[in-house]
């Protein structure tokens, strides 16, 4: 076989070894998928007047307009949310011994790390349909969003996914422990929390608009909360993209590193 054949053959193996571990354990999933279910009924149904009305500057509360305000960020957290089992599934075949038999196995040594990205990704990309499915039926409506911009909108949310997961790849790969894999994971929740999810940037304190809006989640959540509602845009789409490559470039090039040395 060919080196592309015997990569093509032994990522597809690993990946279906991830999903099987994911339908096997679907538990640490659930609760993770269900982190932004929750936040997303409890600003709708239990900020969501007060919220709006804030946000519309004294006009009255909106819940169906801050329904569509708060969507774009969830999709976002939800991904945030599910690199955590990332995290922990690469931690634990570190430490369980199974990384020690591939490495004497005749297999693409990148296929291991290969499988458990595009099994992640699928997985975000399912949770994502799922909390859009809650959005849809508590109100959210994205009827101005053209098939281009729906396409676009997608995109930004794999590739978004995608840097995220090699970010947490490589967080599992320095953790002792499925514990520590997850704690170390931890500020890929966060940071939604101190962006524009909830609340526009320009409504915080002078001296945290900064720390807010120069971060990952701030520019992908304006673009794609202005490719769904129509909203403007601005630069904040070179940005996200900016951000998407940086970390997938980085997460790669950690990961297998971090990967590719073996132990002493």
């Amino acid at each position: 076989m060919s080196s592309l054949s015997l990569a093509v053959r032994d990522s597809s193996t690993m990946l279906r070894r991830n999903l099987l571990h994911a339908r096997r354990y679907p538990s640490l999933t659930l609760n993770l998928l269900l982190t932004p279910i929750m936040l997303l009924l409890l600003f709708v149904y239990v900020f969501g007047d007060t919220m709006s009305a804030g946000i519309g500057g004294g006009g009255g509360p909106d819940r169906s307009a801050y329904i569509a305000y708060l969507v774009p960020g969830l999709l976002l957290m939800t991904i945030g949310s599910t690199t955590i089992g990332t995290a922990v599934s690469v931690s634990n075949d570190m430490t369980e011994g199974i990384i020690a038999r591939f490495r004497t196995m005749a297999i693409h040594r990148p296929s291991v790390l290969i499988g458990h990205v595009v099994g992640s990704v699928l997985q975000s990309v399912i949770s994502v349909v799922l909390v859009g499915a809650v959005a849809v039926a508590i109100g959210f409506r994205s009827t101005d969003a053209t098939g281009l911009e729906w396409l676009a909108a997608f995109g930004l949310l794999v590739l978004f996914a995608l840097a995220l997961i090699w970010i947490a790849v490589g967080m599992g790969l320095i953790s002792p422990n499925a514990e520590a894999a997850s704690n170390n994971a931890m500020p890929l929740i966060f940071l939604p929390l101190i962006s524009s999810a909830f609340v526009p940037v320009d409504s915080m304190p002078g001296w945290f608009q900064p720390i807010a809006e120069y971060q990952p989640f701030t520019p992908a959540i304006e673009t794609l909360r202005g490719l769904l509602l129509g909203t403007e845009i601005g630069h904040n789409g070179w940005l996200a993209l900016a951000w998407c490559l940086g970390l997938a470039v980085l997460g790669y090039f950690w990961s297998t590193a971090k990967f590719n040395n073996d132990p002493k």
